[in-house]
């Protein structure tokens, strides 16, 4: 029988040498391993070998001879990982071995044969080589739970009124600081500072809009995968979340007690696989309209501080005001972003200030420069 699309045939002895590569790395990995973490490698190495399998079987069906494991030696890359695991710890390669699963998944993406399935433990074997990392060197002990103090933003609103009252503020105080320097009259600045004021708040619950939809368009997405992943395949979706308990420190048994418990009931089994496996939770994927307002809301409030001066008065004593206004605020800002990182407060308030400042000077000069020549 001919075969059809070498180069199809070609992709798919690659995607084999590629997966058995992947397989004798987790082996070897395995091997340097006990406990909770020797048995969850080596899981891994198992599915690799089933994604290999499937290519294999792939190119028997485009009528060509897949490569044979006789043949089949570890790469280069493989052997320097396990020589390093061997000498020093699996710790320094884990890192490595789960962004290479992360960037399979890309490959994957733009594999035409390749089952959302594959793509799916892809990315669980992401999931559970972070739990390994998590869990400590060769320790049973489960990655710790979320504490109260870990602050979580996934509707985008707080990222959004960060980046909004920040940029209002800089970007209208630098605005109008280039006018004030022109020594413009006090309408034209009044007028500049309200057109910029409304522009960028316009622009920037605009762009966080779109962006936000369009995250959240992806995490539905995944869902929807994850849905069919659950109808279709239950069993091997019930099989990766007990790996993700095993990697995580519960004993095989429990594992598979909980998974099959889980996997019971179709809305809990989605839950469970969204949080566990895609790192998403299904009820907080991200509201466009919130983003967008908090933006808009947030880049108002920063953008028309230096504006109110000049609704009561001009000259310089609205140019002090103003001034005054958005060193206060920049100091203010400063301290919010401190606290709510966690971080000292100084220095972030220094930064701030120093940036604003840096940014409004020079258009003040620019204007002043500007202004000479133009008269």
């Amino acid at each position: 029988m001919p075969v059809r699309h070498p180069e199809a045939v070609e992709r798919f002895r690659h995607h084999v040498i590629t997966e058995w590569d992947a397989a004798a790395l987790y082996r070897g990995l395995a091997d340097l391993s006990r406990g909770r973490r020797r048995e969850v490698l080596s899981e891994l190495a198992s599915i690799e070998d089933k994604h290999a399998d499937f290519w294999s079987a792939k190119i028997r069906e485009y009528g060509a001879e897949p490569p044979t494991f006789g043949d089949f030696s570890p790469s280069r890359r493989t052997l320097v990982m396990l020589d390093k695991a061997r000498r020093y710890s699996t710790d320094l390669v884990l890192p490595v071995v789960e962004q290479d699963e992360r960037n399979a998944i890309d490959g994957y993406a733009d594999e035409p044969e390749a089952p959302a399935s594959m793509i799916a433990e892809e990315a669980e074997h992401a999931r559970a080589l972070d739990e390994l990392m998590r869990s400590g060197p060769e320790s049973g002990d489960e990655a710790p739970f979320s504490e109260p103090w870990h602050r979580s933003d996934k509707s985008g609103a707080l990222r959004a009124g960060i980046f909004g009252i920040n940029d209002g503020l800089v970007s209208n105080t630098s605005l109008v600081m280039g006018f004030a320097g022109a020594a413009a009259p006090r309408s034209t600045v009044l007028l500049a500072g309200l057109a910029g004021l409304l522009a960028g708040a316009f622009s920037m619950g605009a762009g966080e809009y779109i962006s936000m939809a369009n995250q959240r368009e992806a995490y539905e997405r995944e869902l929807d995968f994850e849905r069919e992943e659950i109808e279709f395949h239950p069993e091997d979706e019930q099989r990766e979340l007990q790996l993700i308990y095993e990697a995580k420190g519960v004993d095989a048994e429990t594992a598979a007690a909980m998974a099959g418990q889980v996997m019971s009931d179709s809305a809990v089994a989605l839950d469970t696989m969204a949080r566990e496996e895609l790192g998403l939770d299904p009820d907080d994927l991200g509201s466009p309209w919130k983003a967008a307002l908090s933006s808009f809301v947030a880049f108002s409030a920063g953008a028309v501080l230096v504006v109110l001066p000049y609704l009561v008065t001009g000259g310089a004593a609205a140019l002090t005001a103003a001034v005054v206004l958005a060193l206060l605020a920049l100091v203010t800002v400063g301290a919010v972003m401190a606290r709510l990182n966690g971080r000292p407060v100084l220095p972030s308030v220094v930064r701030q200030v120093v940036v604003g400042v840096l940014a409004a000077g020079a258009t003040f000069l620019l204007g002043t420069v500007f202004g000479v020549a133009l008269e």
